[in-house]
């Protein structure tokens, strides 16, 4: 059944935070600085790399290695910084992704339309909140108390967060670090739901669209080998052949190397 946005449905706190958000970005061209850049960039790496998908996606969503809490912890604030939602409110939607992928009950399919996929479907009420949902989707997450309480104040921490990087460096840290740098972030998350299930080649057979997209994968630290990590869900290593540069995973080999990652599925074919 072909999902679709009608105004009772909207959820308006989502989709009014998010097009404020873009509307920052069109200051950017007046309070540019290179330090104002740097930063960005910093932080781009932080909470996407570290936070999305180190974090959110291959240890809390899919497990494919073990950390303590001394790494978890900062892991999960790194991924709400993002502005993606708190870690308990992603990995249910993840995790019920790859449940139905590309079929009816997938929350962001292509097939429901690109626009669907890669944004419009953060806009309907869903029950991805419902306590009987989370206890599905996620009761490794929900017993946690640091995470429930993340859960209650994700959106209080990256409005302090916003006002830390004012305090900081004003106007120019604020746009390029807050703005921008969470704008460029959330489409490069999207188009892993949206352009890696349409576009790209499909090294393994599974039963959904994803495709390996080299450009996505540059934009989201090794995200974009998707039909890789649809066949090996598991595994902390998404590009498999030598050209599919994959940040996230020599990231995950950095920690274990400094005994900060240990039990590395490096699951491949």
């Amino acid at each position: 059944m072909k999902q679709s946005l009608h105004l009772k449905d909207i959820r308006w706190h989502t989709l009014l935070a998010i097009a404020l958000i873009h509307a920052g970005v069109l200051l950017a061209p007046f309070t540019f600085t290179w330090k104002a850049l740097a930063v960005a960039v910093f932080l781009y790496w932080l909470t996407g790399c570290l936070g999305i998908t180190l974090g959110y996606h291959r240890f809390f969503t899919h497990r494919s290695f073990t950390a303590s809490k001394w790494l978890a912890y900062p892991l999960a604030v790194c991924g709400l910084l993002a502005g993606q939602g708190s870690l308990i409110s992603w990995v249910s939607a993840h995790r019920k992704h790859h449940q139905f992928a590309d079929q009816e009950g997938d929350p962001h399919s292509p097939r429901d339309g690109f626009f669907w996929a890669h944004m419009g479907w953060l806009f309907k009420k869903c029950d991805l909140n419902d306590p009987a949902v989370r206890q599905r989707y996620v009761p490794d997450l929900a017993k946690d108390p640091f995470f429930l309480w993340l859960d209650k104040i994700d959106w209080i921490v990256i409005i302090a967060f916003a006002v830390l990087l004012y305090a900081w460096g004003g106007m120019p840290f604020l746009v390029w670090g807050f703005f921008v740098r969470m704008t460029v972030l959330y489409h490069s998350t999207w188009f892993v739901n949206s352009a890696t299930h349409r576009w790209g080649y499909k090294t393994f057979r599974v039963n959904d669209d994803s495709r390996n997209l080299w450009w996505v994968s540059l934009l989201a630290f090794g995200e974009g080998w998707h039909n890789n990590h649809h066949a090996f869900q598991s595994s902390a290593r998404h590009g498999l052949r030598w050209w599919e540069f994959d940040l996230t995973y020599l990231t995950i080999r950095l920690f274990a190397f400094f005994g900060l990652a240990t039990r590395i599925n490096d699951a491949a074919p």
